[in-house]
């Protein structure tokens, strides 16, 4: 049982409580790329849209940090240098809910199976931030149901990147 102070009369002092612990700040939006000279600075600047994605969406930050290092090179690719986009999400006609619009690009497609490599030209999209980047990918994953196996293992990374990957 407990007495408030208010009901406790003595001499001595009564300790009291610690404060409250202070909240996390808020996650900052990043709005410029995410281009830095230093494989920790990217780090460092990409970890707050990766945990916000992982707030919104449950994909593991681990596994989205992972990703955008894979398909940006580390944030010096052109398309993340260029239009913030940082996990080569293609257009296929239609930039979507969060990015704002396509670009064009020249890439090599290549078959493994006959080594035959050619060119073509593919769309991708735009975002006005990489937290919009970032955002993007966790619903794409969050939403498109040939990834649904990968939400059993949210607390288990290497388990989500392997459903993803078994996923295409």
């Amino acid at each position: 049982w407990y007495v408030s102070h208010a009901y406790v009369q003595t001499s001595k002092s009564i300790p009291a409580c610690p404060p409250p612990p202070t909240p996390p700040a808020p996650t900052p939006v990043v709005s410029g790329p995410l281009t830095t000279v230093s494989n920790a600075a990217f780090l460092a600047a990409a970890a707050g849209p990766a945990q916000a994605s992982q707030r919104e969406f449950k994909v593991p930050a681990s596994v989205t940090l992972a990703q955008a290092i894979l398909e940006s090179g580390w944030g010096r690719s052109k398309l993340s240098a260029n239009d913030r986009n940082y996990f080569g999400m293609k257009c296929f006609g239609n930039p979507g809910t969060i990015a704002v619009s396509c670009h064009d690009y020249q890439t090599t497609e290549c078959n493994a199976v006959t080594m035959t490599c050619w060119q073509e030209v593919d769309s991708f999209r735009v975002y006005n931030s990489p937290t919009d980047s970032f955002r993007d990918h966790g619903r794409q994953l969050a939403t498109l149901s040939r990834y649904a196996a990968a939400f059993n293992y949210q607390r288990d990374p290497n388990q989500f990147a392997a459903e993803v990957h078994k996923a295409g």
